[in-house]
């Protein structure tokens, strides 16, 4: 059954957020694609990937590569599995996909902060549970950290 999480971010960034997700999980051995909704968005988060901390890199490729498949981390703009992916990180707003049930795990950063943003969210989740998916909340605690809410 597919996971979903949903991740609500108040008072930070999807650059911040998004690199320690992706770390951990490359670090499971889980391939991921990460999508965006515009070529402008998935550019600027392909230059952060590389430069994001001074001693890291996240290694990654855009949609548009031809060894796309060989990559562990694709950024997309539309739906499509080009690296036989296991987990699909959605951010601005991006619609779950048709194959969402074809991943182990989906993850949704929504912007708490946007009043759209939180409507897509509701939306989404409602979908999830409709469609059987195993859906969870998470929000950041004072200090920061990731905590699963009810």
């Amino acid at each position: 059954m597919t996971e979903v999480l949903f991740y609500h971010l108040q008072n930070m960034t999807v650059e911040n957020v998004l690199p320690p997700l992706l770390e951990k999980s490359l670090e499971r051995g889980w391939r991921v694609v990460v999508q965006s909704t515009s070529e402008e968005r998935a550019d600027a988060l392909d230059a952060h990937l590389w430069t994001y901390r001074d001693d890291s890199f996240l290694p990654h490729a855009t949609w548009r590569v031809n060894d796309a498949a060989d990559q562990p981390i694709v950024l997309a703009i539309e739906e499509g599995n080009p690296n036989g992916a296991h987990v699909r990180f959605l951010i601005d707003n991006a619609a779950l996909p048709q194959d969402a049930q074809g991943y182990e795990r989906m993850v949704l950063l929504f912007n708490g902060d946007d009043p759209d943003a939180l409507a897509l969210a509701r939306s989404a989740w409602t979908d999830c549970k409709a469609r059987g998916f195993d859906v969870t909340y998470w929000q950041a605690d004072e200090r920061g950290r990731w905590q699963r809410r009810n």
